[in-house]
């Protein structure tokens, strides 16, 4: 028990500071390119470095304190949310584009963004833990919606620009304050003849947020198929999220170039959901499944790196 509780503690220290951090450097860039137009490459693939790696050490922290078993469920779990979450990359920049955000204003709302989504998803892995031990029937339920999503992926034709108007999280928005969808300054409201305004980066951070909702009732039954374990599936999680922002700005002109990653993506989340429906019969070693998620990825980002090269248009 005091093992995991230092874990947990060397957990809160590793992502406080690297936060800390991060967020300290985000925000002196930030005063330093409000006319530029992104955050430099290079600061975007330092900060992507860098939270690969403390997941690295803290999988080495894992291992030598629990096992090769549990540095297998973390490294799974991590490389599946962190591929899935690449999907909600393609979202964001749908969101940013639907709405006009600039690209020197887009960190805001994603650093915002990010750590709701931490703040939400911790009970939502808790609560589907303790229904997977408590009902173990469930998995069926949660292997089945994989398979559903995976197929609903599959015939789901390309996204176009978000409807803003008809969207459910700006409708909800719109009935505690007024929206204005002009912008000109990174600031959340507006305040215009007296009145407090919405502006773009509030209501993009409130699809952002609904959109991530979204997205963990799919990734988290997925994780949740490697283990139960609260621990490795939150430190995981969080971890594959941390670094979501720098991984955007990083990849954010070259996201189009991704073109087998959605096909890619069906298959893990069908495979995902095909081992907890059979997990009754067969047990799918979760070496071989990190194998399988590894692939899977490896071949989608192989062929689209091949497509690219052939089709440079």
């Amino acid at each position: 028990m005091n093992d995991v509780y230092l874990l947990w503690t060397i957990f809160s220290i590793f992502v406080g500071i690297s936060l800390a951090i991060d967020l300290g450097v985000f925000s002196r860039l930030r005063k330093k390119t409000d006319h530029k137009e992104v955050p430099p490459f290079k600061v975007a693939l330092r900060w992507t470095i860098v939270w690969i790696s403390l997941a690295g050490i803290f999988a080495g922290i894992i291992y030598f304190d629990m096992g090769e078993q549990k540095l297998t469920e973390f490294i799974t779990g991590y490389a599946l949310e962190k591929s899935l979450s690449v999907d909600n990359m393609f979202v964001f920049l749908l969101i940013f584009t639907s709405l006009n955000i600039p690209h020197k204003f887009q960190h805001r709302v994603l650093s915002l963004g990010i750590l709701g989504a931490i703040a939400m998803r911790v009970p939502l892995i808790l609560a589907g833990a303790h229904l997977l031990e408590e009902f173990h029937w469930m998995i069926y339920l949660f292997g089945g919606f994989l398979v559903f999503t995976a197929l609903r992926m599959l015939v789901q034709r390309k996204e176009k620009k978000i409807e803003v108007e008809k969207n459910i999280a700006v409708r909800a928005l719109r009935k505690i304050m007024p929206v204005e969808l002009n912008i000109s300054e990174p600031k959340f409201f507006l305040i215009k003849n007296g009145i407090k305004y919405a502006t773009p980066l509030l209501v993009a951070l409130v699809i952002i947020e609904f959109t991530d909702l979204l997205f963990a009732l799919d990734s988290i039954p997925a994780i949740l198929a490697i283990t139960t374990d609260p621990f490795i599936v939150i430190t995981s999680n969080v971890f594959a999220i941390l670094g979501l922002r720098s991984l955007y700005f990083l990849l954010a002109g070259v996201m189009e170039k991704f073109y087998y990653l959605k096909p890619g993506l069906i298959a893990i989340l069908m495979f995902i959901g095909i081992k907890m429906l059979v997990s009754e019969h067969i047990e799918i070693p979760t070496v071989l499944s990190l194998g399988v998620v590894m692939g899977i990825l490896g071949a989608a980002l192989g062929l689209s790196f091949i497509r690219a090269k052939r089709h440079p248009e």
